[in-house]
């Protein structure tokens, strides 16, 4: 099975020695995605834009590699803060309205600043 750097224009620049989703086949799996704009390098602050921002980086890394989020199957979210669950959780609900993905939350220590980060799993073969 051949393995596919996912690259496209506009894309999050990884921070270190990774890419930002590799295809494998029917499979993307996405890096961890953080709350920074991909364009201007800035960090949003709450945990909704935070949220927000990366799932709007995941929707970029995904449309790269010709899906969207309709095709994840498997989140898993990382936050600073459990206490905000529900303010991260509200605004992840508008990305998956409808059949949401399988997901797991887990609170972790990160670096200053960063609140929530998402990795995910999609699907792109045929049902």
């Amino acid at each position: 099975m051949a393995k596919i750097v996912v690259r496209g224009e506009g894309l999050p620049k990884p921070a270190g020695p990774y890419s930002p989703a590799i295809m494998a086949g029917d499979y993307v799996f996405c890096a961890g995605q953080v709350g920074r704009n991909p364009a201007t390098g800035e960090m949003s602050t709450t945990i909704e834009e935070q949220t927000r921002q990366v799932l709007l980086n995941l929707q970029s890394i995904l449309k790269a590699a010709g899906a969207s989020l309709d095709n994840a199957v498997k989140t898993t979210v990382f936050m600073a803060d459990m206490n905000e669950f529900s303010r991260m959780n509200a605004e992840y609900t508008k990305f998956f309205p409808r059949d949401p993905p399988a997901r797991s939350t887990v609170g972790v220590t990160m670096a200053p600043g960063i609140k929530v980060e998402i990795e995910l799993v999609a699907c792109v073969g045929k049902k």
